[in-house]
């Protein structure tokens, strides 16, 4: 699938908001952690993909209510949804000069269509050196799912299956989606919030 910029300007994917926060003290602190100037953005961005993927842990594979979205509120608590993950990674990144942008897809929340439909959201990261998009899913690894960095091939959290109404939307938007947004403030339990009120479609 050919994924299509939402903005042809790389400094839109750089933007801070209050979502992306990437100036709060605590993005700044491990950022000095993280990284060192000697690394490519290549490694920059497995090693922020890799730190958001296993430390910051998925609300519902933990079983925790707290709802977070800010990006330093997400580091803070080292837990949130794959919207406030994908909030902290693009944050992580974008403080390293590094455009990062939101790409979306629709599955079903679980094993069948009868079961609902969500969107699930992932990022996009520009490298230079490629001249070109990459996607990562650093929604957190378990059984059954295994995103990995790759330059090569997707290695994503899911697999879309289009026969059962899944899909893979193309747009790499430089904002978090309206809907993804109003959906963590709109609610204050992450277990409710992920079986009752994640949209259905963008």
């Amino acid at each position: 699938m050919q994924i299509i910029p939402e903005s042809h300007l790389l400094t839109d994917y750089m933007e801070e908001s209050s979502l992306i926060n990437y100036s709060h003290p605590s993005i700044i602190e491990v950022g000095k952690l993280l990284f060192v100037s000697e690394q490519s953005e290549l490694e920059k961005a497995k090693t922020a993909f890799e730190f958001v993927r296993d430390c910051i842990y998925h609300s519902w594979d933990i079983h925790h209510t707290r709802v977070t979205y800010l990006a330093s509120d997400v580091l803070k608590w080292k837990e949130g949804i794959c919207y406030a993950k994908s909030h902290l990674l693009a944050a992580l990144l974008r403080s390293q000069g590094i455009p990062t942008g939101f790409c979306y897809q629709r599955l079903m929340l679980f094993d069948t269509p009868e079961k609902g439909y969500c969107i699930h959201a992932l990022n996009a990261v520009f490298i230079k050196k490629l001249n070109r998009w990459i996607r990562l899913d650093a929604r957190g690894n378990k059984k059954g799912v295994n995103a990995q960095f790759s330059t090569d091939h997707e290695f994503l959290a899911f697999s879309v299956q289009e026969s059962l109404g899944e899909k893979d939307y193309p747009m790499i938007y430089y904002r978090p989606h309206p809907k993804t947004v109003a959906t963590l403030l709109q609610n204050d339990n992450a277990l409710n919030m992920y079986l009752h009120h994640l949209p259905s479609e963008l």
